[in-house]
């Protein structure tokens, strides 16, 4: 009994800390600048007042910041699971020579800070005339996010049953359409876990898409508002609708393939 309250408790608090934010920048957000300067930020807003967040999304292009973000994390998470795949199947269930080595190094990779990556990064990037493009972020966090799943599926794939797998060779079936026909719809649980993680991480990231998109028109949502809050002066009710716009994408999608995540994690990959 006392761990079930204990439990009930801790997942009170972390709901706390991770709404009463969220419902300060909203309320924040849909108030004039008036009703802020006299109420304070606490307080309930008077009306319904969308200036701001028009105002600041005709300001950046928000549209455009938008579908760029929507393009670079929607490309990603779904070629990061697809590699992840191709190199998992040939290390967990092939048995590739090396294994042991090559999963040595994904693990470096996966510990390696961004900052290490960002001068090689953009010489690669100016000599293969991608800098400043939308598909070099492509590129780059497609490798940097299949080398976390290929680690994560290779281990889950080194414990698949391999009675599946030789019987699937006696009825004639080659090593490609086992993948396909077999492991992955088997593991869809756990790459569907992977396809919302590897699209939640890309769309927050901040500091690579800052050295690598420095057009106005190929920026992402997070670098437009950094970009943004630090040049110019903007009010507290602006500066909520841009948390707001900034950070609200991202909820829905975890919304909308919450219960795909939470069977994703619960199940397994190999039942």
């Amino acid at each position: 009994m006392i761990r079930k309250y204990s439990v009930l408790i801790s997942l009170a608090v972390l709901a706390a800390v991770m709404l009463v934010p969220f419902a300060i920048v909203t309320l924040n957000a849909v108030r004039s600048p008036q009703d802020y300067s006299a109420n304070g930020p606490l307080s309930l807003p008077d009306g319904l007042h969308l200036d701001g967040i028009v105002e600041f999304w005709n300001r950046v292009d928000f549209g455009g910041k938008l579908w760029n973000s929507l393009l670079i994390s929607g490309s990603v998470a779904v070629l990061a699971v697809i590699l992840s795949v191709l190199n998992a199947y040939a290390l967990g269930v092939g048995r590739v020579r090396g294994r042991v080595w090559i999963m040595v190094v994904f693990l470096v990779a996966n510990t390696l800070p961004q900052e290490a990556l960002v001068y090689p990064l953009y010489y690669l990037s100016k000599e293969a005339g991608l800098y400043d493009t939308r598909l070099s972020m492509i590129i780059i966090f497609t490798v940097i996010q299949s080398a976390f799943g290929t680690y994560l599926l290779a281990s889950v794939l080194g414990r698949f049953p391999h009675e599946i797998l030789e019987a699937a060779a006696i009825d004639g079936a080659g090593k490609w359409r086992a993948l396909w026909r077999i492991v992955v719809p088997i593991s869809r649980p756990t790459l569907s876990v992977l396809l919302i993680f590897f699209f939640i991480w890309t769309w927050n990231e901040f500091f690579l898409p800052l050295i690598f998109l420095i057009s106005n028109e190929n920026q992402t949502v997070p670098v437009a508002l950094g970009v943004l809050q630090g040049d110019k002066m903007m009010d507290a009710t602006m500066s909520s609708a841009s948390a707001l716009l900034g950070v609200l994408p991202a909820v829905v999608f975890f919304l909308i393939f919450q219960r795909t995540l939470t069977r994703g994690v619960t199940v397994g990959a190999i039942k």
